[in-house]
């Protein structure tokens, strides 16, 4: 039995997966402009009904290859005689696991925790500004807030501002990205682990892939700049 067909397919829904991943990536940036500009909540939370579809998409999409693939795996271990009715095994496996489908599903989705967790730190870099009250208090605040995210804008490595933050999703630290990439790499070669540089910080195992683009951040310090 020749699988062209469903290679074809298969890679076919991967591209679909890129679609989604790109309208996940967008409906995070619209929400965190919201948030810069102070919009209403019910705008930040309809971008979040927005990422928990792209989720229910991308479970869908996920289950769908998963039944494909393990599909053509049974028929080329079991090497039947005769072609069986393809489009009926992957059904009845895609139905299986859609079956075990729970809202929880989605909270767990990457792109959505990411998408909670910016909005978080942008809601924390910008509340200070559309706070109210006596003018004086308004700007004492500001200026505490302000220093305080200064100091958060500083690269634990470089002690420079950063350009490309980065923020580690096991501790939460940010950091440069190219700095903290260059000690992986070099770490890497000499076969060790890179402890976080954040003085205090634990973690003992800082891996690349644990690393995501804090846009909330560098939208902070972007901000900061221009005042």
């Amino acid at each position: 039995i020749l699988f062209n067909s469903v290679d074809s397919s298969l890679s076919s829904l991967k591209n679909c997966q890129s679609y989604i991943n790109t309208g996940m990536e967008i409906a995070t940036h619209v929400a965190l402009d919201l948030v810069e500009s102070f919009n209403d909540v019910e705008d930040v939370n309809s971008m979040e009904n927005v990422m928990l579809e792209y989720a229910a998409m991308d479970r869908e999409l996920n289950h769908y290859m998963t039944a494909i693939e393990e599909t053509v795996n049974q028929i080329k271990r079991e090497k039947p005689e005769n072609i069986p009715d393809l489009k009926y095994l992957v059904n009845e496996k895609f139905t299986a696991l859609e079956s075990k489908n729970t809202d929880s599903d989605l909270q767990k989705n990457e792109k959505y925790i990411y998408f909670k967790d910016q909005v978080k730190e942008m809601r924390k870099q910008f509340c200070h500004q559309s706070d109210n009250g006596n003018e004086a208090i308004e700007q004492i605040d500001e200026d505490i807030a302000v220093t305080q995210s200064q100091m958060n804008f500083i690269c634990p490595i470089t002690q420079m501002e950063m350009k490309r933050p980065v923020r580690n999703k096991v501790c939460g630290h940010t950091y440069e990205e190219d700095a903290i990439l260059k000690i992986i790499q070099t770490r890497k070669q000499q076969k060790k682990k890179v402890r976080c540089p954040k003085i205090g910080c634990s973690h003992a195992d800082v891996k690349g892939s644990d690393l995501v683009p804090d846009e909330a951040l560098k939208r902070a310090i972007d901000s900061q700049n221009k005042q």
